[in-house]
């Protein structure tokens, strides 16, 4: 696929005909199912949380996530008209502009339970990893696709110092979850882009000594982290209590579920409605509604490969392959750790968890992939 700019393309902003005919409609009607799951189950999620504890209406945080699904539709849809020569163009600014608030997240953020992940903007909090986290995928996809640097092992090398930038920013917070993550998907990037497997496995050992050396010299730094690693092996530690009761959860709703309203996940756990939603989902709806959220993650990433598989633009093959790495790790992070297979974290389920940063980021990466699979493609 060539990405096809003339002198007259590059003054149209948005790529209005014949949108829907090159639209990839399975995915992009997967994503709205998505959506309207997202909304169904915030409503069944969150309605004791606003009555019962904040003693407000019951559907007080239905009325926000109501509010943020809407924006992040209406991204997901502007993204995906936008030109996407125009949008190539824009990608490095937005980082860079994220990557600014990022390192102001340190000074001025809002700290909640131990970890200072958020800023306040006037009428509204938001996450600036949630947003940065696309556009540092799509930026070393042209970094290491589009020759900016001649040698290749440097391109490789510059966007390991971009991550590491951004893991360091991260570390400061801390947030280990969307440090793996991240790591997760740039692995996949440069893996894709036929970086040498070994390689990558010395640079990982060397990532590992520095991190290890990290811990013990400045232990007041990682205690936060450390407390989560050491509690997913210690279920008596008060970090594993919520693990496992989301994983008793599960158990309760087997298949057919407790019905809606008769779980008591959300009453025993704080963030059961962002961290633990999908443990929710499972008592109250069953097991086998899990298991069709996690199929759908399955086919939109099914239908990208099959995209991808058809590429010749390393850009798109790269950027594509990244931003669905992104939705898959961060699914099976956050069902990991409800199933306690991995260490708390701390990590929404993309579309379904309550929160306005992580609702608007997924609508961001489901909009670039929208416009990225919509240049007239065929199956």
């Amino acid at each position: 696929m060539q990405e096809n700019i003339s002198e007259k393309s590059k003054f149209i902003f948005f790529k209005t005909k014949n949108y829907f005919r090159n639209l990839d409609k399975q995915i992009f009607f997967s994503f709205v199912s998505l959506f309207i799951l997202g909304l169904f189950f915030s409503f069944s999620s969150t309605s004791f949380i606003a009555d019962e504890r904040l003693d407000k209406e019951y559907y007080f945080f239905f009325q926000k996530h109501l509010l943020y699904a809407f924006v992040s539709f209406s991204i997901m849809i502007m993204i995906s008209l936008l030109n996407t020569s125009l949008l190539n163009r824009i990608l490095l600014p937005i980082f860079l502009v994220f990557f600014i608030t990022m390192i102001l997240v340190p000074f001025f953020g809002i700290e909640v339970k131990g970890a200072k992940r958020w800023l306040n903007f006037y009428i509204f909090r938001f996450q600036p990893i949630e947003f940065i986290k696309p556009f540092f995928i799509l930026v070393v996809a042209q970094i290491i696709s589009l020759h900016w640097i001649r040698n290749l092992n440097l391109s490789y090398f510059l966007s390991f110092i971009l991550l590491s930038a951004i893991i360091l920013l991260l570390v400061l917070q801390p947030d280990l979850g969307q440090s793996v993550l991240l790591v997760c998907a740039w692995v996949s990037v440069i893996f894709i882009s036929g970086f040498n497997i070994y390689l990558l496995f010395l640079l990982f050992s060397f990532i590992g000594i520095i991190l290890s050396a990290l811990v013990y010299f400045l232990p007041e730094r990682f205690d936060y982290i450390v407390s989560r690693i050491t509690s997913f092996f210690d279920p008596e530690k008060s970090g594993s209590f919520q693990t496992s009761r989301a994983t008793e959860a599960i158990k309760e709703g087997s298949l057919k579920g407790q019905g809606m309203g008769e779980g008591i996940l959300k009453e025993s756990v704080p963030e059961a409605h962002t961290d633990y939603v999908i443990a929710v989902i499972s008592e109250e709806f069953g097991s086998i509604i899990s298991i069709l959220i996690i199929s759908i993650f399955l086919f939109i990433a099914f239908r990208v490969i099959k995209r991808v598989l058809n590429l010749n633009n390393n850009f798109y093959k790269l950027g594509l392959s990244g931003l669905i790495s992104l939705l898959v790790f961060q699914t099976f992070i956050h069902i990991g750790v409800n199933t306690n297979l991995l260490p708390t974290t701390g990590m929404t389920l993309p579309f379904l968890s309550y929160g306005g940063s992580s609702l608007i980021s997924s609508g961001i990466v489901a909009g670039i992939i929208l416009n990225y699979t919509s240049m007239g493609l065929k199956d």
